[in-house]
């Protein structure tokens, strides 16, 4: 993996500084040209802003989220609605109920209504195939959102978290927790993942497997259900309710006999709470840890109170800014920020990418990570 560099990204957008972590690459626009763009139309005048504002005049950006049922992704919308309005482009923002006919159907009427870029975070990765031919034929610049829009040649840029370290750093934390390298085990371990259409799902697996695969190989980790492989582990549309559920199964067909579940391996937070929600309702044991990812409000909140042990934190607002200067690069004909041209191969080509690096928050660093940054407020936590 790349060696990262932290970069600082001003945001006057959303009124504070940020910072990501990201990773380096000669090709990544020094700290004065990396937050300016996010900001233009709010610098006062500066010609930076001038010329951000004259690429963006008259231009339409269409922005497509899988669903509102999420609180990320109405996060995700909103920031990458306010930034690019402040730079001075129009936006047409939709989101699609998670059904993908919805979310082609709105990409279609995008391209029709005159969108100079598409944003789009896919619902299934290979599944905009035809109505992205629709954006190649006219021309129009494909931004892939978060996920990996796959077997298409339409995708021109791809703006996302390291996913595999995401994972990575789950692992990390539970064999971290466990003391894995030193006690003498043996623990018991689960593992509750994505969405086997969302190629990030895979992503994520992969890198906290690499990282807890050794272990379940010497015995030091225990999957007492068996259920190890992607396909055994996947949860559909990332369903809380399907966690949930899933977890009821395991629960009852392995640990009502007094055994202890130490770790359960969440690829994000709307799994995670589905577990917690089985494991608060059938399990008598020792409370496990459970890893996360986007720190969704109700997460955050278990998390407080003892039942989730972290979770994965990507600002999305430095994501959206992240956007914005590809979206005024691409606009202006100049190179956008890449720094990934090697790890996204969506089948059909290696997508040239930009990745920014996650970290990860739990009891200890929330308050900074989350309050102090303006993210959340004491009350929404509350």
């Amino acid at each position: 993996m790349k060696k990262k560099l932290l970069c600082l990204v001003l945001t006057a957008a959303v009124g504070m500084t940020m910072f990501a972590a990201c990773t380096s690459s000669e090709n990544i626009p020094d700290e004065t040209t990396a937050g300016t763009t996010a900001a233009a139309g709010n610098n006062g005048g500066s010609d930076e802003s001038k010329d951000t504002e004259a690429v963006a005049v008259g231009k339409k950006v269409g922005v497509s989220m899988p669903t509102k049922d999420l609180q990320r992704w109405n996060q995700d919308g909103a920031n990458m609605e306010e930034q690019l309005k402040a730079a001075g482009y129009d936006v047409d923002l939709q989101f699609a109920s998670n059904d993908v006919n919805t979310q082609v159907s709105q990409i279609e009427a995008m391209i029709n209504g005159g969108c100079d870029v598409l944003v789009i975070a896919a619902i299934e990765g290979d599944s905009l195939g035809t109505v992205l031919g629709m954006a190649k034929e006219q021309n129009i610049p494909v931004i892939a959102y978060d996920r990996l829009i796959m077997n298409s040649d339409a995708v021109t840029y791809y703006a996302t978290f390291d996913n595999e370290m995401v994972g990575t750093k789950q692992g990390e934390y539970i064999r971290d927790q466990l003391d894995l390298d030193n006690a003498a085990g043996p623990f018991n371990l689960e593992i509750t993942t994505g969405d086997p259409g969302d190629n990030n799902a895979k992503f994520f697996y992969k890198g906290a497997m690499d990282v807890l695969q050794p272990y379940i190989d010497s015995g030091k980790l225990v999957v007492k259900s068996g259920q190890v492989d992607f396909d055994k582990v996947a949860t559909d549309s990332w369903s809380t309710e399907n966690a949930q559920n899933r977890a009821d199964t395991i629960i009852s067909a392995n640990y009502t006999d007094g055994s202890n579940i130490d770790a359960w391996l969440c690829s994000n937070d709307s799994t995670a709470y589905g577990v917690a929600n089985s494991l608060t309702n059938n399990y008598t044991g020792n409370w496990p840890i459970i890893t996360g990812q986007d720190c969704d409000i109700l997460n955050v909140k278990n998390m407080i109170a003892g039942k989730q042990s972290m979770s994965i934190f990507k600002d999305t607002r430095t994501l959206a800014s992240k956007v914005v200067e590809m979206v005024n690069a691409i606009l202006s004909g100049s190179e956008p920020p890449i720094n990934d041209t090697t790890t996204y191969d969506n089948g059909a080509y290696v997508v040239p990418s930009y990745l920014c690096e996650p970290v990860f928050a739990d009891k200890d660093n929330y308050k900074e990570l989350l309050i102090d940054s303006g993210y959340y407020t004491e009350a929404d936590l509350a």
